[in-house]
């Protein structure tokens, strides 16, 4: 086996993302295949070669990390209009979460309609969240935490978003809802989303 600088793996030996589409356009789920050895794994986020197709020339505006302490706690749904128009990079980098994507936009054949994925540590997989589709998700285990890539910077007066729990959506939430932040309960319902 070749020896890799900083525990860092040869290129070569790390194997590009496997993305497939989901119902919902531009809605992608995304599999990787950790490089693995004595000492653990090593999982390549992102690596803008890999990722020209679906990603673009974005530049990456902001990196959070969302913790979450308690099982069923469900965060969302979120969703950022504005220019420039905001693209997510959702990965799970500790325990396991149910991820959610919501078409939003009006003129989508796919609107209202939603998208579901475990997302965990050790599956290594991403959703990748279009502009137009709001964002929430539900913890399965408990200290679990994501990793978000943006395309842009957090905008306060673009924030926008519908109730986790809206009729029409129907979401199917693996959990009885925990811990919802007040703001998040007073999000509007779909018919009230511009």
């Amino acid at each position: 086996m070749p020896s890799a600088c900083c525990g860092v793996p040869p290129a070569a030996e790390m194997a590009a993302p496997s993305i497939r589409a989901t119902a919902i356009e531009g809605v992608l789920d995304i599999s990787r295949i950790p490089f693995t050895d004595q000492r653990g794994h090593f999982l390549n986020l992102f690596r803008r070669s890999d990722w020209s197709d679906i990603w673009g020339d974005r530049p990456i505006e902001q990196v959070n990390l969302s913790h979450n302490v308690r099982r069923g706690t469900i965060r969302g749904m979120h969703l950022q209009r504005g220019n420039p128009p905001e693209v997510r990079l959702v990965t799970c980098v500790k325990g396991r979460v149910w991820d959610v994507a919501a078409d939003l936009r009006e003129a989508s054949s796919t609107c209202g309609h939603w998208h579901g994925v475990e997302l965990s540590a050790d599956a290594g997989n991403s959703l990748l969240i279009p502009t137009g589709c709001a964002h929430g998700f539900q913890v399965l285990e408990p200290d679990s935490t994501l990793l978000y890539l943006h395309a842009a910077p957090y905008q306060p007066g673009d924030e926008s978003g519908v109730r986790w729990n809206d009729p029409r959506l129907a979401v199917s939430w693996p959990l009885e809802a925990a811990d919802l932040s007040e703001r998040d309960r007073l999000l509007p319902l779909l018919e009230w989303v511009p």
